[in-house]
């Protein structure tokens, strides 16, 4: 007989809701998105999966949409914040602000794109045979812990209007903010492509790599861009849980490890592989193609709101410097030399010429 007086504790709100949602939950360090089994979700009327990466932390999850041929959401808005990526197919989004006023911009392939907090929106696939493919990293996690009240969360009439930005945000253009390298900004809601996206150099990340960070929908989720020349690879970092790293051109894969450990823990990866270094995990990432490797990554505290002290230090120029100098970076002569080894085995499978000489002396 159940003992219907026992105390209420250790709840996770989010995990309760999502058991009444009746979708798949896919759990694991490194997630092929493209396997990933979907099955409809009424709330949305869409195919869809939750995915929880072993080092999400606190505060994210994502979604993986899987929308039919023809079909579309069902208008959706919600008290938390949503970043989404293109994975494949063709469509578009329609998001109506609260003077009735109505944004529609078309996405493919390597789309990326924020939903202003608490608007009102659709997703629509624009193909008549093949899906579309979407993934979002979303702040539901700690906004239904924070407040454990799915009405208050899916049913708030409350507008936000200056999170909706200039309405050139919504049309692929946006503002750039420079800051220093590795902080410089691009204001937008929507980047037609990744892939082409211009970025800035960023030397200290090591080996010409170049990024920009995104602020979206004047939002607290952070979202960045990063690449890697071919032949190279990144300096060893670490950092607070929550980073989710996601594939977007090339090939390569990952090292992580925790301080002390002698073995490595390997991601490999290509377009549609997502992980997420868990909390204090040393990661580095490498490119094993003959052409550049970009990689988007979503976490939650922007540059412009921060949220934690841990998202403050680490943006702010912790990721990199030296841990020599308190940083949380591995420079190039620090790290093991296991890992320059195992990248020539790496590169000498495919056929790729290293660039890493003037770099690692």
């Amino acid at each position: 007989m159940s003992n219907t007086n026992a105390p209420r504790i250790m709840i996770d709100s989010y995990l309760e809701w999502l058991k009444t949602e009746g979708i798949p939950v896919t759990e694991d360090f490194g997630i092929d998105l493209f396997k990933v089994e979907t099955k409809p979700w009424a709330r949305l009327d869409v195919n869809a999966a939750a995915v929880h990466l072993k080092g999400r932390g606190d505060f994210l999850n994502m979604f993986l949409l899987d929308i039919p041929p023809t079909a579309s959401t069902s208008p959706q808005q919600h008290l938390y914040e949503e970043v989404v990526y293109v994975l494949a197919g063709h469509g578009s989004t329609t998001i109506e602000v609260a003077d009735g006023r109505k944004h529609t911009f078309e996405w493919g392939p390597m789309s990326m794109f924020a939903i202003p907090l608490n608007t009102k929106y659709r997703l629509f696939n624009g193909s008549g045979s093949e899906r579309a493919l979407l993934v979002s990293t979303t702040s539901l996690p700690v906004v239904m812990n924070m407040f454990h009240n799915e009405k208050f969360i899916f049913n708030n009439g409350w507008q936000f209007e200056e999170r909706i930005g200039n309405s050139k945000y919504f049309a692929g253009e946006g503002d750039f903010i420079p800051v220093r390298p590795g902080n410089h900004m691009w204001e937008t809601n929507f980047v037609p492509d990744l892939a082409a996206i211009e970025l800035k150099p960023w030397s200290e990340r090591g080996a010409g790599g170049t990024n920009i960070i995104f602020i979206l929908a004047d939002g607290t989720m952070h979202a960045h861009i990063s690449e890697m020349p071919a032949g190279t690879y990144k300096k060893g970092h670490r950092h607070g849980a929550d980073f989710h790293v996601m594939c977007v051109t090339g090939t390569g894969y990952s090292l992580l490890w925790y301080e002390g450990e002698q073995d490595f823990h390997r991601v490999d990866w290509q377009h549609g592989t997502v992980f997420a270094p868990p909390d204090q995990m040393f990661h580095q990432h490498f490119n094993t193609s003959s052409k550049p490797a970009r990689y988007f990554a979503t976490a939650y505290g922007s540059l412009r709101y921060p949220f934690t002290e841990s998202k403050r230090k680490s943006l702010f120029g912790g990721v990199s410097t030296s841990v020599k100098l308190g940083g949380a970076q591995i420079e190039y002569e620090d790290q093991s030399p296991r890992i320059h080894q195992l990248y020539e085995e790496a590169t000498r499978k495919n056929g790729v010429t290293i660039k890493m000489a003037e770099f690692i002396k």
